[in-house]
């Protein structure tokens, strides 16, 4: 979780972690599968940022396998942020 907090969103100015964008982090045979969301299916940075989890994970792990998937249940909503995301991203 602190690597993908290194992961910040381009559009929003705000890590991916903060955003709610990751769902879930687990440990399967030994390797790391990251669930994660984007903040609408079109997201123009879907592909960059699910690539930067990844890269964020192997860095901090660098022996482990690393899989991060993006799913789109349950959808994204503002509420998954977390209050200081929030209250960073209104008070610009």
């Amino acid at each position: 979780r602190q690597a993908l907090s290194q992961v910040w969103d381009p559009e929003l100015g705000v890590d991916i972690v903060s955003l709610g964008l990751i769902y879930d982090i687990r440990v399967v045979d030994g390797g790391i599968e990251v669930d994660m969301t984007l903040t609408t299916p079109g997201c123009p940075v879907s592909e960059q940022l699910s690539g930067e989890a990844a890269v964020a994970v192997r860095r901090a792990l660098p022996t482990t396998q690393v899989s991060v998937h993006v799913v789109w249940e349950p959808p994204w909503t503002p509420e998954r942020m977390a209050p200081d995301a929030v209250s960073n991203l209104f008070s610009r």
